[in-house]
């Protein structure tokens, strides 16, 4: 089981973290600090993994962002860098080559992608192509919700505000 998925900077710079195992804001911020220490400090030719605490730390850099789970220590550290392979695929086609701007200025629908692959920290959704039209179908959503702001009605209760 995923515990929590971090999306760090090569500067360190948490852009995104969800976390599946209920924690405290102290010791959230603690663990973030610790990981992404440990994390940027392995050289390129080391494994993406390594153990912390009693849970193992798997990382995988891309481009200039660090994907990061934390698993349970019995947990396969294959399995898991092929979940993170899937959500940087799923980013990757959803925004057209993502890049750190994409996840820093439209982090909610990274969050929101996040939330369709994984639930309560467990692989939901294998399919790219179905986290992509239910990501599309959520995009028309809010796309009809602006119109409707804009024109003065509700969307979905035909009245007037």
């Amino acid at each position: 089981m995923i515990n929590f998925v971090l999306l760090v900077s090569r500067q360190g710079k948490t852009r995104l973290s969800k976390w599946f195992t209920p924690i405290s804001v102290k010791d959230k911020a603690r663990a973030m600090r610790e990981i992404t220490a440990s994390v940027l400090s392995r050289g390129q030719k080391l494994c993406n993994f390594l153990e912390w605490q009693d849970k193992k730390i798997v990382y995988k850099r891309y481009a200039s962002l660090y994907f990061i789970a934390c698993v349970d220590k019995g947990d396969n550290e294959l399995i898991t860098l092929e979940q993170i392979h899937l959500f940087v695929e799923v980013l990757d086609r959803y925004f057209g080559n993502v890049c750190e701007l994409d996840i820093i200025f439209n982090f909610h629908k990274a969050y929101y992608i996040v939330d369709e692959l994984f639930i309560g920290g467990h692989l939901q959704e294998t399919s790219k192509a179905e986290v992509l039209r239910v990501c599309s179908a959520m995009d028309d959503l809010m796309d009809e919700n602006r119109e409707g702001d804009a024109t003065g009605q509700q969307v979905g209760r035909g009245g007037r505000r």
